[in-house]
């Protein structure tokens, strides 16, 4: 007689969405859309081809991945398209940020997912370094945040929103406050997100078009 244990699965080694870790993952669900393919000359030439979705547990943060992988018995594999992740979708980090700020931004990002507290800390921490590097002045990061308004540097009304942001970062690290639950960690990331996004993707962005147009100009004159 069988035990009743089935032998757990794992995948090839992949990055996890919500926290980062890089490892096989547990296999669970899978769902398959194969079917067997005929050539329409000669019925007697067929193969199987479809897309095939699993979902996958991360050993760390035990949160699930949705995949999407394409399999035909006609493609070679090293051909086949490459499993495309359908869920947790991939926040692309915001262009333009100095290198510090970006990984700063990314460890938030591992964080988010598993633990609000932390997220807010580095969330707060994250802007803090902004604000040094923009060389905002003031007494914390409200008023520094102001100060890179009054300069023009974020829009005037982004400053009592990360009010609330800087509040709520509090709450994050002092226990004694309370604690943050997942509700508000998107509330964080898009204040966050807006003034990254501000301060150096919009300049960023500025800068690549005037290249791109200088260039035009040069092209022209030649």
């Amino acid at each position: 007689m069988g035990t009743g244990k089935h032998k757990v699965e794992f995948s090839e080694p992949m990055k996890c969405g919500h926290c980062g870790n890089y490892s096989p993952m547990k296999k669970g669900a899978t769902y398959s859309t194969v079917e067997t393919c005929y050539e329409e000359e000669n019925p007697n030439v067929h193969w199987d081809e479809g897309y095939i979705y699993k979902v996958l547990q991360c050993p760390s943060c035990s949160n699930l991945t949705l995949t999407e992988e394409y399999y035909s018995e006609a493609i070679p594999d090293e051909d086949l398209p490459a499993i495309k992740i359908l869920y947790p979708t991939n926040d692309k980090l915001p262009i333009g940020m100095p290198e510090a700020i970006s990984k700063a931004y990314e460890a938030a990002l591992k964080v988010r997912s598993i633990d609000a507290n932390a997220y807010g800390v580095l969330i707060g921490r994250m802007l803090e370094m902004v604000c040094e590097d923009r060389n905002a002045k003031g007494r914390d990061l409200n008023s520094k945040l102001a100060d890179l308004a009054t300069r023009g540097e974020i829009p005037n009304n982004l400053v009592g929103v990360a009010d609330g942001l800087r509040n709520l970062r509090n709450v994050g690290a002092h226990a004694g406050l309370g604690e943050l639950t997942l509700d508000e960690v998107p509330i964080l990331g898009s204040l966050a997100k807006a003034i990254i996004e501000y301060v150096y993707s919009a300049p960023h962005l500025a800068r690549m078009a005037q290249e791109k147009l200088d260039e035009l100009k040069g092209k022209r004159k030649s």
